[in-house]
């Protein structure tokens, strides 16, 4: 059986990466973006909201250049006070 924790992910940079993202249901998520990434190109659309409304969810889709840029995002969202999780 294959360990995927000791499997490093091989990916051809750049290429289009998607983020799930909760926030709560108030939260503008354009704000939201615009702290993290600025004005880097994106895509982002609604995807679920929770059973009683309080959160939302989205998919964020942009291009990453590296492994290291990747997982930078990765953290950078999930460290925004506005965020809630970030798969």
């Amino acid at each position: 059986m294959i360990d995927l924790n000791k499997e490093k992910l091989k990916l051809d940079y750049p290429c289009n990466w998607k983020y799930k993202i909760v926030v709560l249901e108030t939260i503008s998520i354009k704000k939201v973006l615009t702290d993290v990434i600025s004005q880097r190109e994106h895509s982002v659309k609604e995807s679920k909201v929770s059973k009683k409304g309080k959160f939302k969810s989205y998919t964020l889709e942009l291009l990453v250049h590296s492994d290291d840029d990747r997982t930078g995002l990765y953290e950078n969202l999930g460290n925004h006070s506005d965020i809630k999780m970030v798969l």
